[in-house]
């Protein structure tokens, strides 16, 4: 166990036996032993013994939400219900922890990202990432990595949420059903069109990331693409009424679950005060003209015009000493610009690309983000953000955008 690998693995490692005594008499080289796991865990002896039950992690399986992956440390079930007893002994009554989300469209590198801030080291052989990143079958499939939001802790006390992808077909296709309803009860098991309930998941995967992170990323794909930032401004026109997780009590979420019945009632308390993610913006994928100077001023000028009415506090343009990364004179980043990376070529675009990533993760761990209203534990945060995402489903705001959706004549009845 010391090594880090599942208990079941050993059956893995059995039958990689027999299957290598029948290649030998075969003639046959043997297959390659099978990769190590590297688990998100925290350090402590009380979750050793769990390290070999089927609820821990055990390896990268992409599914679909009818296939849960069997040991998957996700948020939310396939029915949109949180998860919490399966993620409680993964964290500890440590106060000093920084919840980190992530959010966008598919294949621009969410997971890829993540893993960076988790530290992984990607050249070390056999072993396999913490979030799952698309390989050459599954992108030519056009399938997503991620379902729903997936955790995972590091040795910092790094809370990691790597969500679905926003804007994504094969996520409307797996929760389609054959009378283009969904299988997926988004809003207070209201029955709704897939393509609907696909659009207020994006919409309520912002709010909740937005309302539980310190930090949280928006990443886009290409140096034009402004649908994330659209997406954002929706999420804060349908976020209020959600309260600062540490502040949040029993009473709060049996009582003020509708902002509309907390504001008649007058009751303006310390546990109605709303709190917002710092937000951080990432175009990725960019070809060598989009990383100009010129298109880095652009953007840099763009962001806090675009956000200028919004609650998100998103710092005005500020001398960088990269042509490729913005930041503030705070020294808190606002938005980076990442290259493509070439899988086939050690050119400079490459180099551009490690370097970037890299600089990419210093700044974000440099962050203080925004700290939550008092010191909660791990575990606090926890309990409350499954609170938190029964506000969001119940939301009369986003109930209310959504029959404004149904009338708008884009969607299916």
């Amino acid at each position: 166990m010391a090594s880090g690998v599942p208990a079941s693995s050993g059956i893995l490692a059995s039958s990689s036996s027999s299957s290598s005594s029948s290649s030998l008499s075969s003639g046959l080289p043997p297959p390659p032993p099978p990769p190590k796991i590297l688990l998100a865990k925290p350090a402590g002896a009380a979750i050793a013994p769990r390290l070999g039950r089927e609820d821990d992690p055990s390896g990268v399986v992409h599914r679909s939400r009818n296939a849960p992956q069997p040991g998957s440390l996700n948020l939310l079930s396939d029915s949109w219900e949180f998860h919490t007893d399966r993620i409680l002994p993964f964290l500890t009554e440590n106060t000093d922890f920084t919840v980190i989300g992530i959010i966008g469209p598919p294949g621009v590198g969410k997971s890829t990202i993540m893993n960076e801030l988790y530290g992984f080291d990607g050249s070390s052989p056999g072993m396999l990432p913490p979030f799952a990143t698309q390989s050459d079958e599954t992108r030519a499939m056009a399938k997503h990595c991620t379902t729903g939001i997936e955790l995972r802790v590091s040795a910092e006390r790094l809370i990691l949420l790597d969500s679905q992808p926003i804007f994504s077909p094969s996520i409307l296709l797996d929760m389609m059903k054959s009378d283009s309803s969904s299988s997926v009860p988004v809003l207070n098991g209201e029955t709704l069109s897939a393509d609907l309930a696909h659009e207020l998941m994006g919409i309520q995967l912002g709010v909740f990331l937005a309302s539980v992170c310190n930090i949280l990323l928006v990443v886009s794909e290409g140096i034009h693409e402004f649908s994330m930032w659209q997406l954002m401004l929706t999420v804060d026109l349908l976020k209020h009424g959600i309260p600062d997780p540490s502040l949040l009590t029993s009473a709060h979420s049996q009582h003020s679950s509708s902002a509309l019945e907390k504001e008649k009632k007058g009751n303006v308390q310390a546990t109605s005060e709303e709190f917002s993610a710092a937000l951080v913006f990432a175009h990725s994928k960019l070809q060598t003209p989009d990383l100009s100077p010129s298109n880095s001023l652009l953007l840099r000028k763009a962001l806090p015009q675009f956000f200028g009415s919004s609650s998100f506090k998103v710092s005005k343009t500020g001398s960088s000493s990269s042509n490729i990364m913005a930041g503030d004179d705070s020294g808190q980043a606002d938005m980076f610009l990442l290259p493509i990376k070439v899988h086939n070529s050690q050119g400079a675009q490459s180099d551009s690309y490690s370097s970037m990533i890299g600089k990419l993760r210093d700044e974000i761990l440099s962050m203080n983000g925004h700290p939550f209203a008092r010191n909660i534990s791990e575990r606090e945060w926890l309990r409350n953000s499954a609170k938190i995402w029964e506000l969001v489903k119940k939301s009369p705001i986003i109930s209310s955008y959504c029959r404004t959706l149904q009338g708008s004549g884009l969607f299916r009845k």
